[in-house]
């Protein structure tokens, strides 16, 4: 019968493991990030082009990807936030003596997305800058009026 390999802190798996949750938790907050640099890139190039033609109606059109951004944005941050309880679960049951060779395999994110989403939704990183962009595109509509 094959010898269960010791899990502990200087464990090759147990690294690989926790080296692989930090780099998918690195990709979510690079997302997020992303998801803001082009939700303010595209809502800046619409309404520059929509001060240039003079119709005030079509900058309510950058409403759209700010909405598409905002959704998306907080997806990445509920995910982000589900590997982050993931991660110190795992590191929990590694200090009290109860990781099992299993746990090593599954790298997932813990929580039910939807109640992470509802969570992300009220989350500084997310609500204030969504709002001051839906204010400075409602401005900008005032002021091509």
């Amino acid at each position: 019968m094959a010898e269960r390999p010791e899990l502990g802190v200087d464990s090759p798996g147990v690294r690989t493991h926790l080296t692989i949750v930090q780099g998918v938790i690195q990709r979510m907050a690079d997302n997020s990030r992303s998801c803001k640099f082009w939700c303010v890139t595209l809502v800046a190039a619409t309404l520059i082009l929509v001060a240039r033609t003079g119709e005030p109606r079509h900058a309510l059109i950058a409403l759209v990807p700010t909405a598409l951004f905002l959704v998306l944005d907080t997806y990445y941050l509920a995910l982000e936030q589900g590997f982050r309880k993931s991660y110190e679960m795992f590191v929990g049951r590694l200090h009290q003596g109860k990781l099992d060779l299993s746990d090593i395999y599954e790298v997932k994110a813990t929580g039910k997305v939807p109640k992470l989403f509802r969570e992300s939704l009220a989350s500084f990183s997310i609500w204030p800058f969504y709002i001051l962009l839906i204010v400075t595109i409602l401005v900008a509509w005032l002021l091509i009026l």
